[in-house]
Order: structure tokens, then sequence, then C-alpha cells
């Protein structure tokens, strides 16, 4: 029962501070509202569980057998973040009023899991920290891996009511394109400890 009490709690912390992924959905929650982001939501929770699974089968140790794989995955990961930035800063207006604009689907969450820095350190640290031995086994695995994503669901949810909640303060375009831009600012402030490693890594080689 301990056990399982120091897992809740990690995944509750490690869930429910600020990250890439609640800024996400709490932009999502006020542009479209619950039910148009709770694909987002549910990427973003499926992927991660599946990504700490594979974490825990071993997957983690290529980047250290392969420090080339480990820069790949961070510029891979720049670049895609800047992307998700700059599908949030255009969009300047709440779904009923335009049709034309979507919200970041199952897809889009499920993937950027993989590319999250701070999804792979919580990932990582969770086994590091849960597992009872030096070869994980899968039943272990899997046991940190569901905790985890029953846990992330009502967590990160908890930003997606937040930003439902806001739907009602920013009813004007102006407050709209403040608040989608000043997060999809903190979006790209999130990726300077990334750039700043790639920065260094290519500066050695």
């Amino acid at each position: 029962m301990e056990y399982l009490s120091s897992i809740i709690l990690f995944a509750v912390f490690s869930s429910i501070t600020p990250g890439p992924n609640n800024v996400m959905v709490m932009t999502s929650g006020l542009n479209f509202g619950v039910k148009e982001s709770l694909p987002l939501l549910s990427g973003i929770c499926v992927g991660f569980a599946t990504m700490l699974l594979l974490v825990g089968f071993g997957i983690g140790q290529l980047f250290i057998l392969f420090p080339e794989l480990n820069l790949t995955l961070k510029m891979v990961g720049a670049t895609y973040l800047f992307y998700l930035a700059w599908l949030i800063a255009k969009n300047h207006n709440m779904r009923s009023e335009n049709r034309q604009s979507q919200p970041l689907g199952f897809f889009k969450g499920f993937i950027f899991q993989w590319v999250n820095a701070k999804a792979w350190i919580v990932a990582i640290g969770a086994v590091a920290t849960f597992s009872n031995s030096a070869d994980t086994s899968v039943v272990e695995s899997f046991y940190i891996a569901m905790v985890f994503f029953f846990i992330s669901f009502p967590c990160v949810g908890v930003w997606l009511m937040f930003g439902s909640l806001l739907r009602e303060k920013f009813k004007s375009t102006r407050y709209l394109r403040w608040f989608n831009v000043s997060m999809s600012a903190l979006l790209v402030f999130s990726i300077l400890p990334i750039l700043r490693d790639i920065f260094l890594h290519l500066q050695i080689f």
C-alpha cells in the first residue's frame, strides 16, 4: 500500500504541475470547450502511459548508448513544439465564432509526449524510483504506467476545466488573442533548456 501511495503522489505532483501538456490543454479548453478538447486530453494521457511503459522495457537506455538519438529527439521535439505554439497563437476566435479552427486532436497529443522533455524526465524518473530491481519486470512497468494513466486524466483535466471556465472571461477577440499568444510564448519558453542543450552539443562536435 505504501508503494502504491508513493507512486500516486509522484504521479499527482508531476501531472498537475505546470508544463507543456497542461498549457496546451488549458488553451484548448478556453478556445474549444471541454467536449472538443477531450481527444487532446486522451492523447496526452494515453501517449504518456505508453511512453512510460516502453521506458520500463528499457527504451531509455537507447539514449545512453546512442547520444545522437537524444540530440535528434530534442531537435524534433523543439521543432514540433514551435509548430504547436504557432497553431495556438494563430487562433483568435472561439469555436462558436470560427468554425474553420480545429482543436489539437488525439494524435497530436499522443505524439507530443515523445518529444516532450518534461514527459521523458518524469517517465525515466518514475521507472528509476519505483522499480524494485535493476531489471524492471513487465508487470512492474505495466503497474506504474496504469497508475500514471488513471492519475493523469483528472490532474491534467483540472487544467482543461480551468480553461473552459475562462471562456466567459475571454469572449472578446482581443483578450483571446492576448491569452493565446501568451500561452504560445510559454510553450516556446519551455523549449529554451532544450535549445541550450542542442547548442552545447553542437559546439562540442
